[in-house]
């Protein structure tokens, strides 16, 4: 007797991005405690900074339901109304990608004076601390240098296994038992290496019966450190 083979169909991602969903750790736990204690800011104005997937978003998030703020990302600021947006609490994220716009800088600057004026908080989130954005108004980069600023780190060993393990709930998927501790072990302790790993497993796993396992983790793992090294060459 024959089997049909098992159909490959990609389920659709949904990141959980609750508070409950946030594993704390020495990586970041000064972040998350300025987040949770948003109402003592200085200025009341915080710079979130951290590497690709450190959970800036996810930390913005966490924080609007605490505000009810509004997030909105840098390079829309140009087109947004500005007045509309300065009712309530706001977040800015990757703001170090308008450095250069003058339209979106300008946009930003009269955002944080008028919920500066207005006694409303407000988030901004960037890969950098704000001495790296390269701003071109100065009178925006002296703004944004005097917020409180905290930083996001590379993960640990605990924090990297948790942030495996959720990448793969946040897909529908439950890999074998020993393929989390194995990853924790072997992979590049980075947020971007974690998500391309989960990815590569994501998409390797389809049709696969066995579905993610360590031999495919294995051969995942050395393929893109195979590469890795490859692009350096």
């Amino acid at each position: 007797m024959t089997h049909p083979k098992q159909l490959a169909l990609p389920l659709p991602s949904r990141a959980a991005q609750g508070r409950e969903d946030f594993y704390v750790t020495t990586a970041n736990a000064l972040a998350v405690a300025q987040i949770e204690g948003w109402q003592i800011w200085p200025s009341k104005k915080l710079v979130l900074s951290g590497p690709g997937g450190a959970g800036k978003t996810h930390l913005a998030h966490v924080w609007a339901g605490l505000t009810g703020a509004r997030i909105v990302a840098a390079n829309s600021l140009a087109q947004a109304d500005i007045p509309d947006l300065a009712q309530g609490p706001v977040c800015v994220e990757d703001v170090e990608a308008i450095a250069g716009d003058r339209a979106c800088e300008e946009a930003l600057f009269h955002l944080h004076n008028l919920l500066m004026e207005q006694g409303y908080y407000l988030l901004l989130t960037a890969r950098r601390p704000p001495a790296h954005w390269g701003l071109s108004l100065p009178d925006l980069q002296s703004r944004m240098m005097a917020a409180q600023a905290v930083q996001l780190h590379q993960p640990d060993d605990d924090l990297l296994s948790a942030l495996i393990a959720k990448l793969f709930a946040d897909r529908q998927i439950v890999p074998a038992h020993d393929v989390i501790p194995f990853l924790t072990r072997q992979m590049p302790r980075s947020y971007r290496a974690a998500q391309e790993i989960v990815d590569r497993l994501d998409a390797e796993a389809l049709g696969r019966p066995k579905g993610v396992s360590r031999p495919l983790a294995v051969q995942v793992v050395e393929t893109l450190a195979q590469e890795t090294s490859d692009a350096q060459n």
